[in-house]
């Protein structure tokens, strides 16, 4: 099976890798670059969710996005790519979807009833993603009893709430980095293929994180290479979307790691 790879577009000055901050203006030729170079999905988020992160407002959040967004529908780049909001606010969810979004990319997975109401009047697809906590305080020592026991039991909860609301098209998300120490990171790398007997897509997410410096040291810019290792392991267990910054990179990869398969 063909590995789906999500490119990465933030449009926003604080994301964690700096190669990833793309401003406005800069969007539509990012945007064609991605599909050229072989994205199947393009990831598009205006609110950092890095470790320690502050909010924003739903309005300034679409202050942001709001031309980026206008930009994917003149083009109708929604035809040659499917599109992704990374976003809980239904305010800009909702005019994502209008502009040709397909995926609802949810950080907080479906916490709140209004996102699953503007997925349902949109039918897009809903990618729930675990954390622990919130981005902000996440990685201050989190704990699990068993990490894999309780994102199950996370996904089974979120999974019955987004069929409350009729939506059935759903991928899952581990959520590696979010409110997760290394050997958590590691475990649910390894175990992605616990999580299959939902019947839906794992994403993996582990694009340049902080795993890879806890590994072997190393800078944000530095990590690709980790990045691909950890992607492709994860691939191996189990996961079939990769979400990433380096598109062009990931696309090789994952042709040659199919090939060989």
């Amino acid at each position: 099976m063909k590995t789906k790879i999500m490119g990465i577009l933030n449009i926003n000055s604080d994301s964690f890798f700096e190669g990833s901050r793309t401003a406005a203006g800069e969007a539509e030729q990012k945007i064609a670059q991605m599909i050229n170079d072989g994205a199947d999905m393009i990831d598009i988020g205006a609110l950092s969710s890095r470790p320690g992160s502050e909010t924003i407002s739903d309005e300034e959040e679409l202050g942001r996005l709001r031309n980026v967004l206008d930009i994917v529908k003149k083009n109708r780049f929604y035809e040659k790519a499917i599109f992704s909001l990374d976003s809980y606010s239904p305010l800009a969810l909702d005019y994502a979807l209008f502009c040709g979004f397909k995926i609802v990319n949810d950080i907080t997975g479906l916490a709140n009833d209004e996102v699953c109401k503007t997925a349902k009047k949109h039918n897009a697809a809903v990618c729930i993603m675990h954390m622990k906590g919130e981005p902000k305080s996440m990685q201050a020592n989190p704990e699990y009893r068993n990490v894999v026991k309780e994102i199950d039991e996370f996904f089974k909860e979120r999974i019955d709430k987004a069929k409350s609301f009729d939506i059935n098209d759903i991928i899952l998300d581990a959520g590696i980095g979010f409110g997760k120490e290394l050997r958590h990171n590691i475990e649910l790398v390894k175990r992605q293929g616990d999580f299959l007997h939902f019947g839906y897509p794992l994403l993996i997410g582990a694009s340049r994180k902080s795993m890879i410096d806890n590994i072997t040291p190393c800078e944000v810019k530095e990590r690709l290479s980790g990045t691909l290792i950890i992607h492709a392991e994860a691939v191996r267990n189990g996961a079939s979307i990769v979400r990433c910054h380096d598109v062009k990179e990931h696309v090789q990869a994952f042709r040659v790691f199919e090939a060989l398969s």
